[in-house]
This record gives structure tokens, sequence and C-alpha cells, in this order.
């Protein structure tokens, strides 16, 4: 099946929410903090108000799950899955790493998804069996077998000290050709185009990761979990080369 209409209204949607969140971030902006004390600003909850509201004029059997709270059951066996501004903290202090991110879930799946980095001109799109896609050009994950030819990205450091994942990976990082975080879905956005070769993330939601999930598998790269499932709904994350699939793959087991 081609995914081709929904693709267009993801990218046209994505651009439209980020001129709405660049208006909010030049009036000035002032966060509040949830439960787990992640930031969110007027602009977050704006952009997903827009995006699913664009979504359910264009689609509207779908469902909608968005990390602000939109919530529409589905009617088609489709859902909507939204990030209206993935990387608030970067979003707020004027860093250019901050996007725009949908994934489109059928039947449990992910089938389609875009993401979209307005301050470094980077749209990525994908769907299966189609490829994957940054500005129209073919993204492929690389062919780095070696940890020590590797660029790792491990996230979520700064709360990970004295913890197993904290522990193995900083010691594993020893082994690594270098070590770059951009910080969670630019870093996976370098593994699905070979310009970086293993992404981690410890602490996640499935609006974290449906969009970055189709695009880093229909680039050629592994996705799983730390337990060893391709789901997105199990609160962590990896995007490697398949090269290095074996290796991450161990590291991880011997977290259990």
């Amino acid at each position: 099946m081609s995914y081709g209409r929904e693709l267009d209204v993801a990218k046209k949607t994505a651009r439209r929410a980020a001129e709405l969140a660049q208006g909010y971030q030049a009036a000035g902006l002032r966060p509040e903090y949830k439960a787990d004390q992640s930031p969110v600003t007027s602009a977050d909850r704006a952009c997903e108000k827009l995006i699913a509201a664009a979504l359910e004029e264009a689609f509207p059997e779908d469902g909608i799950l968005g990390e602000e709270g939109a919530s529409k059951e589905s009617r088609s066996g489709r859902r909507w899955i939204i990030d209206p501004i993935d990387g608030t903290r970067d979003f707020i202090r004027g860093l250019p790493l901050w996007c725009v991110m949908m994934g489109l879930e059928e039947d449990g799946e992910v089938k389609a998804g875009v993401v979209y980095l307005p301050m470094l001109q980077n749209t990525c799109w994908a769907s299966r069996g189609d490829g994957a896609y940054r500005n129209g050009v073919r993204m492929r994950a690389s062919a780095v077998t070696k940890m020590s030819e590797a660029v790792l990205c491990p996230a979520g450091l700064h709360r990970a000290a004295g913890t197993p994942y904290g522990d193995a990976v900083l010691q594993w990082a020893a082994s690594a050709w270098s070590v770059r975080m951009l910080g969670g879905t630019p870093d996976a956005m370098m593994v699905a185009a070979g310009e970086a070769d293993v992404w981690i993330e410890p602490q996640v939601a499935p609006w974290d990761l449906a969009a970055p999930q189709v695009i880093l598998e229909e680039a050629g790269a592994a996705f799983f979990t730390f337990d060893g499932e391709r789901s997105i709904h199990r609160g962590t994350a990896v995007g490697c080369a398949p090269g290095l699939e074996a290796e991450v793959r161990g590291l991880f087991a011997g977290l259990r």
C-alpha cells in the first residue's frame, strides 16, 4: 500500500506547525513542567492542536495520540502518533535541534512517518517498503561493523549515573571511534543517514519513536528495545547500523 498522500499531508502540516512554533518562540516562552519534570510550553500545545485538526480534516476515520493530550479513537484501524515539538528543551534555549514528528500506526505497526527539523532545513520521511528519505535523497544506514569505527550517540546520560545502563554505556563508549550527542531524534536521523552508527534512548514514549522507527528501519538500520523487542511502546530504544546489531543486543542482554 502506498502512503504518499499521508506523507504529503504530514509534511505540509509539520511545516505549518513549525512556523507556528517559531512565532511563539519569537514572542518569548514561559515553560511549565510536567510531573516527570519535562518542560512544556504554549507552543507545544498550540502546535499539537493545529496538527490534530489538520489530520482529522484529512483523515477523519483515523485515531490520534499526542504527547500533549490529543486523543481520538480510531474507526479505521489507523492512528496518528504526534510529537508537536520534540526537543522542547532545545526549543526553549534556541538550539536548532528540535523537530515536529508524526507517525502513522496501523494495526499496531508504524507504517509511515515524518520528522521535520526546521532549523536544520531537513525533512525526513519513510513508509513501509518505499525507503527512507531526507530532502528527497535516499537515507541508508552505514556499513560499519566495528565499534572502533563507529559513532555512538547515547542519550540520557544526565540521568544515568550509577545505573546499570549508565555504567555499561560509559565503559562501552571507550571502544567507539567517537561519541556525539545532539539529542534524541537528530541522532536517530544521523544513524538512518549513515552519519552515525548507534543511537540509544533509555527513557522514551511512543510519540518519541513512531516516526524514527519507520525511518530507521526503511534506511536499513536495526531498531529494538533494551529487552530485545521491536516496539515503540516499551520505554527504551536502540537504532544501529545492521553490522553492529549483534554487539549492541549483547550489551543490553547483559543488563537484564
